[in-house]
């Protein structure tokens, strides 16, 4: 007996008996109300015309209209016209700033496609005149800060993120970057080698050339559709990215977005002092024309010997400011936009053709974006999935869509909305964006609604004008000898030849 208490009340001893308790003390009351609710059911059961409460059904279930009211930022334009935007938010010691400046691969010469690639990847990693590339890296890395930048069609970007203690420095650095690159020349042959690498590897995905070849062909003879190729990336000199940075880099022609910890009256003094020496350009911009209206079938095939076939099918879409937008984006959601969408439905649960299927308007900013379906699939089902592709797609234009299909998608659209807004550096990009692209006052304020006031005959009303299934430009990406039909079924068939060293 004394020998068992001993035991018992060692540390050892004790150990476990907290650990038993521990575990007791969860179990007992969940076994507790098990039995409890059990023995009440049971007692409800025996009472002659009492029955249990049924457990409630989770689709007849009605909840108060989501409240949410949007998160603002502060605008503020700098003397030299510089515009940003400003939200403070104290949670954490951090900022964040991004900016957007209007140039892009849009204003890239024919002959140098690539230019704005390399200019924004080397604005950064190219050090300044003030700070060299290698002191430049290994400060930001001392302050725990980055700064990032880079280039695309319509847009570039310098953005960076600090702790709150070094903003003074980090934003400094940042303004070199945006105002005095030095565009170090061995930075610059190292991003030219990478881009000329990546070129010739560019044919090793087989969704990549899929998607590369359809922008391609919906923007034939526009520079949204070309591509950079080794003979344009080394034509391409410092110089070119030197003359780049000089014509689209200035104050009036940029905005910023600021968020986090920091001191509105400090922050906006620093700005001044960085930027307001900074001269404005006069040059106008090269005028871009639209794409051409025009829209014709194709069928275009990559022979690639791979086990699922890549399809992708599409044609000219819409831009920002058509006043069909929120129907059509109902129309997306339904079509294609997620596990309850028609092509998903059909291709996917029903039929077992693809893992993925999905269809959508992408609204173009400055021009006229692109409506794309894509899927990938079984190379012996290729003919079988396209054609369902192409009746689904039709269907849209053929008969109003179900009530409860519409309510579906306008309740998934708008309560998704609140998660665009869970950081203060998305809300204060956001509205900067909103400035940056034009879209008209109160677009996000409105857009809820907008969405809400959708109605069966719009959405059949605007698949009927915006879908074209009769000139979809059809690619696809696979091995034709195992097709369960020929591509010829679809329409005349083009052979693109893929060649990694152009």
């Amino acid at each position: 007996m004394i020998s068992i208490s001993k035991r018992l009340f060692s540390k050892s001893g004790l150990a476990r008996l907290a650990t038993f308790g521990f575990l007791l003390a969860f179990a007992i009351p969940e076994a507790y109300a098990f039995r409890s609710s059990a023995i009440a059911e049971a007692k409800l059961d025996a009472i002659p015309g009492v029955q249990a409460a049924a457990p409630p059904n989770p689709r007849t279930m009605t909840f108060p209209p989501l409240k949410f009211q949007l998160p603002k930022s502060e605008r503020v334009q700098l003397k030299n016209g510089m515009v940003v935007y400003l939200l403070q938010d104290r949670e954490l010691p951090i900022v964040n700033l991004t900016s957007y400046l209007n140039v892009g691969s849009l204003y890239e010469p024919d002959a140098k496609v690539g230019l704005a690639s390399l200019t924004g990847a080397t604005l950064r990693s190219g050090g300044t005149v003030k700070t060299p590339a290698e002191k430049l890296d290994r400060e930001l890395e001392f302050m725990a800060s980055s700064i990032e930048s880079g280039m695309n069609a319509d847009n570039a970007n310098i953005s960076f993120s600090t702790l709150s203690r070094n903003l003074d420095r980090t934003l400094t650095l940042f303004a070199e970057v945006v105002r005095e690159p030095a565009f170090d020349p061995a930075r610059f042959e190292l991003a030219k080698s990478h881009a000329i690498e990546g070129i010739r590897r560019q044919n090793d995905d087989p969704k990549a050339v899929a998607g590369r070849e359809l922008t391609r062909a919906i923007y034939a003879g526009h520079p949204l559709g070309r591509i950079p190729t080794v003979a344009t990336v080394n034509a391409i000199t410092r110089d070119d990215l030197i003359a780049f940075h000089k014509r689209y880099f200035y104050p009036a022609n940029m905005i910023l977005a600021v968020s986090g910890d920091f001191d509105r009256a400090e922050l906006l003094k620093k700005l001044e002092a960085l930027f307001g020496d900074w001269p404005n350009q006069s040059a106008p911009f090269p005028v871009v024309p639209k794409p051409g209206e025009e829209m014709t079938p194709a069928v275009l095939h990559v022979q690639k010997e791979v086990n699922q076939s890549v399809i992708r099918m599409g044609h000219l879409g819409i831009d920002k400011n058509n006043p069909d937008l929120y129907a059509i984006k109902v129309m997306d959601y339904i079509l294609g936009g997620g596990f309850t969408s028609r092509l998903t439905q059909e291709i996917r649960s029903n039929q077992g053709l693809a893992y993925n299927v999905d269809a959508y308007f992408d609204p173009g900013r400055r021009f006229k974006g692109t409506f794309i379906a894509e899927t990938e699939t079984k190379v012996a089902s290729t003919a079988r999935t396209i054609t369902l592709l192409e009746s689904i797609i039709t269907g849209m234009t053929q008969a109003e869509v179900s009530e409860a299909e519409l309510q579906l998608a306008k309740e998934s659209i708008i309560n998704s909305f609140i998660f665009a807004f869970e950081r203060s550096s998305s809300v204060v990009a956001q509205q900067a964006r909103l400035e940056f692209y034009g879209y008209p006052k109160g677009y996000l304020e409105n857009y809820r609604d907008n969405i809400a006031r959708v109605t069966r005959a719009d959405v059949l009303r605007v698949a009927k004008q915006y879908l074209r299934p009769d000139a979809m430009k059809l690619v696809v990406v696979g091995d034709e000898k195992k097709f369960d039909q020929p591509l010829s079924v679809f329409g005349e068939v083009r052979e693109i030849k893929l060649n990694n060293n152009k």
